[in-house]
């Protein structure tokens, strides 16, 4: 699975070991038994550690040639006998503490030129911006007048961070990044092409024309938020735009201005968050969703995928459907019509 060409060989540990890493009990198989790779279930091959949390795959489960399996107490009987075995009560959480530890490179993105830190003399950085020690700055990148960097921050190529924005240490910012009008904190990941605090949509409209109303806001990202390739954040209008601590967005989300976003959300790609909307911490969003602007969504709500989002949720609310509403009454709908449909067709 992993390839050499991007990726050093993963170094061999053993069974305990990769218990130790995965917060997992060794179940079965010998403490010192060697793993060398990681592996799907249908692809792997002896020496291979693989994971099992989805009834879908388990005919591959029942044919896997793996060596050891990281699996949950409900499904340890499913795991044939000669397969080791990690037991854990989260499975997946294992299985990513496994892989952060054996490809470390793959945490965040790498130096796309080359790995020694310092800045390209191919990069453009204004006299007056303070980089500190450790700061990388690849080929092509701009940066901005009175612009601060902290120490540890890759700054990829031909990104652009505009005059007075603040990033924080152990940052990465990805190719083609822009950034302006805003303050990151620490850890922040930004993929490719994220554009971060250009204007807000905002205009006062009339026969006579729509008039452009200035964006005078932030955009504040903090500590450990990762952003996925093409996401557009728009800086405030009269208030900052706000994402919270741990928070993870995907790819091609839109924010708008004001928003604010609590600590450790989940928001997934081609989301729209409109103008003035509110999320509460660990709220979850799937796919393809859209929030009206200035809606509230309680803490730990949790909304499915290609919903419309038009009204205030609760905390600990799962919503989904157009409108969005409780999934029970949503099930109810759906169930309703399908069967009204499938009446008229008979008749």
């Amino acid at each position: 699975m992993a390839d050499p060409i991007f990726y050093a060989p993963m170094p061999a540990l053993t069974l305990a070991e990769l218990a130790d890493v995965a917060g997992a009990e060794l179940a079965r198989g010998e403490p010192g038994l060697a793993i060398s790779r990681v592996s799907p279930l249908e692809d792997a091959e002896a020496g291979a550690l693989v994971f099992f949390d989805n009834t879908r795959y388990l005919d591959a489960l029942a044919t896997t040639r793996a060596t050891a399996c990281i699996v949950a107490p409900k499904h340890v009987a499913k795991v044939p006998e000669t397969v080791a075995l990690l037991v854990s009560k989260d499975p997946y959480r294992s299985w990513a503490r496994v892989l952060a530890r054996l490809y470390p490179e793959a945490m965040a993105p790498l130096a796309a030129y080359e790995a020694a830190a310092g800045i390209s003399p191919r990069a453009t950085v204004h006299p007056t911006a303070r980089l500190e020690e450790n700061v990388t700055v690849e080929p092509g990148a701009v940066i901005g007048a009175g612009v601060e960097i902290g120490s540890g921050t890759l700054v990829g190529p031909n990104a652009v961070i505009s005059q007075n924005v603040r990033v924080g240490r152990d940052c990465r910012i990805g190719a083609n990044v822009v950034l302006q009008h805003a303050l990151l904190g620490n850890r922040v990941i930004l993929h490719p092409g994220v554009a971060i605090g250009q204007d807000g949509f905002g205009y006062a409209m009339g026969l006579g024309g729509h008039l452009k109303v200035p964006q005078v806001g932030r955009v504040i990202i903090q500590d450990d938020v990762e952003i996925g390739a093409n996401t557009t954040i728009d800086r405030g209008a009269n208030r900052d735009t706000v994402v919270g601590e741990g928070t993870k967005i995907d790819n091609q989300v839109q924010v708008g201005h004001n928003v604010n976003i609590g600590r450790h959300c989940v928001i997934v790609s081609q989301v729209g968050l409109s103008g003035s909307s509110t999320l509460a911490d660990y709220v979850a969003i799937g796919g393809q969703t859209g929030v009206a602007g200035h809606v509230e969504i309680g803490m730990g709500a949790q909304i499915a995928a290609v919903s419309v989002v038009n009204d205030a949720v609760p905390a600990g609310g799962r919503y989904g459907g157009t409108p969005a509403k409780p999934v029970k009454q949503w099930f109810r709908e759906l169930t309703a019509l399908k069967k009204l449909a499938e009446r008229g067709s008979d008749t």
